[in-house]
């Protein structure tokens, strides 16, 4: 019975519970159904306000562009009209410019007829002037013609008194034409030499070789030549540097020949750097005795020989001494024997007066006095010995043959072409007379020849007529007198070629 009652009283509390929380459940929908139409009925505002504001922004819009538009057309419109304007303008410049274009072929039509009459004056002035001298036009041409030729005698008269006179006073200077004279007879090369050699090698892959493991090669070559050997980047060649010529040489000729051979070893470096100098010494006094010889210089002690062909690897000024010393020899003995001097003391006193460059980085002191103790030291005279000591300006010359020796040696030093600085001056004066050339209307070209004894213009043909060119020679031998700067005379030699050329086909 108490089960019965607990089961009834279970059931009526379901059912109570049923109840209660149906009620809530309903409560709740109904809730949640208030606030959806609460949101649906502010959403709809929502809508409302964002739809009005669309229609506000799309009319602001609207208006905005009808705006732009109007201000468009606006513009539009002033661009048309001043375009139109622009138009009308146009339109105003060109009637003016046929005006003018008509006027002006009106005024050409005037001046036409203005030359004509002119003309016509013009003929009949010069009918009128026949008339008046008796002469024709041919006829007057010539007497003015005939005039100029007589009012230009007097110039061409002084022109050629002051040539006759500056040729008698080259004449009566006797010495400067036994000076070009012993030029002339003797014309020596002149040789440019540095410090440097270099030596051309069959491939880059040779200076590996020369080298050696660790420099022992390049070590070994330097201290038996006693020359510095320079291995840098430039392809296929090495420097070989050195303040001796003839240590330069011996070294040039040893690596060559090392480097043919393809045995490149401090031994084998050795061996052929010693033979090397045994053939240079060899040399050394063939070109002495050569040198001698050439020179007419005989009876020299054998040591003085090979310090005269040691003068073959030294330069001064750009010079080779030993073609100097013979050049020198030369001009000396051909000056002396022009004069009446010792001839023989003249040549021997030549030829060795540079004899001390040979020692000079040896034995201290001028080498014209080296040069001098060495010539006593070998039995020559007092007089050559002093003509050496005194070729240099070292002491004053006391005799004729020291006179004769240093005015050779300065003669072989600043003639053209000697020396590089006497070379580069004399350039410039033969640039200088070309300039000036080139200076006048019609000349095409000019070349200053014969050391600048003559200048060669030539003239454009349709430009300068024969009458011309020769008012230009004139004219230009007045220039180069004023501006340039030049011994003796001058030439001027304009040239002017027609040369007329067609095809034959």
């Amino acid at each position: 019975m108490l089960y019965l009652y607990i089961a009834v009283a279970a059931v009526l509390g379901a059912g109570i519970g049923f109840f209660i929380r149906k009620q809530q459940v309903e409560t709740k929908h109904k809730e949640v159904k208030e606030k959806g139409e609460l949101l649906v009925q502010q959403a709809q505002s929502k809508a409302q306000e964002l739809i009005f504001k669309a229609k506000n922004d799309a009319l602001k819009i609207m208006e905005e562009a009808k705006s732009d538009e109007e201000g468009k057309r606006d513009e539009l419109r002033k661009i048309e009209e001043r375009l139109m304007s622009k138009e009308e303008n146009l339109d105003k410049k060109i009637r003016s410019l046929d005006d003018q274009k008509a006027d002006l072929d009106k005024k050409v039509e005037s001046v036409k007829e203005l030359r004509e009459e002119v003309q016509k004056l013009h003929e009949m002035q010069t009918q009128e002037l026949e008339k008046i001298s008796g002469m024709s036009k041919d006829d007057a041409k010539a007497l003015i013609l005939k005039q100029v030729e007589e009012d230009s005698k007097v110039e061409i008269a002084d022109h050629i008194e002051r040539a006759e006179k500056e040729l008698k006073e080259q004449a009566k200077e006797k010495a400067k034409f036994i000076i070009a004279d012993a030029i002339q007879r003797y014309a020596s090369e002149t040789a440019t030499e540095s410090t440097a050699t270099i030596v051309n090698l069959p491939s880059d892959e040779m200076k590996g070789r020369i080298i050696g493991k660790e420099g022992r090669n390049i070590n070994a070559f330097e201290e038996a030549t006693g020359v510095d050997v320079i291995v840098d980047d430039t392809p296929g060649s090495i420097v070989i540097s050195g303040f001796d010529l003839v240590r330069r040489y011996i070294a040039k000729v040893a690596l060559e020949r090392l480097v043919t051979d393809g045995r490149i070893h401090p031994a084998r470096i050795e061996e052929v750097v010693d033979a090397v100098k045994e053939e240079v010494n060899d040399m050394i006094k063939d070109l002495g005795e050569k040198a001698a010889f050439e020179s007419g210089v005989t009876g020299l002690h054998p040591n003085l020989i090979k310090l005269l062909g040691r003068l073959k690897f030294r330069t001064s000024y750009g010079q080779n001494v030993l073609k100097h010393a013979m050049e020198v020899s030369a001009l000396a003995a051909n000056l002396a024997s022009t004069i009446g001097a010792d001839v023989a003391s003249c040549r021997r006193a030549g030829l060795l007066h540079d004899i001390g460059k040979a020692v000079d980085h040896e034995v201290q002191g001028h080498h014209s006095v080296i040069g001098s103790d060495i010539a006593k030291k070998f039995g020559l005279s007092k007089e050559v010995a002093h003509a050496i000591s005194a070729s240099d300006d070292n002491e004053d010359p006391k005799t004729i043959e020291a006179m004769i020796v240093n005015a050779a040696n300065k003669i072989a030093v600043s003639r053209p072409g000697a020396s590089k600085d006497n070379l580069d001056s004399f350039i410039k004066r033969l640039e200088e007379i070309e300039n000036i050339a080139n200076e006048f209307d019609g000349v095409k070209e000019s070349f200053a020849v014969h050391t600048g004894s003559e200048v060669r213009v030539f003239v454009k043909p349709d430009v300068v007529d024969d009458a011309a060119a020769k008012k230009l020679s004139y004219e230009l031998a007045r220039k180069l007198e004023k501006d340039a700067q030049f011994q003796g005379q001058v030439k001027v030699n304009v040239i002017r070629e027609m040369r007329a050329e067609n095809f034959a086909m």
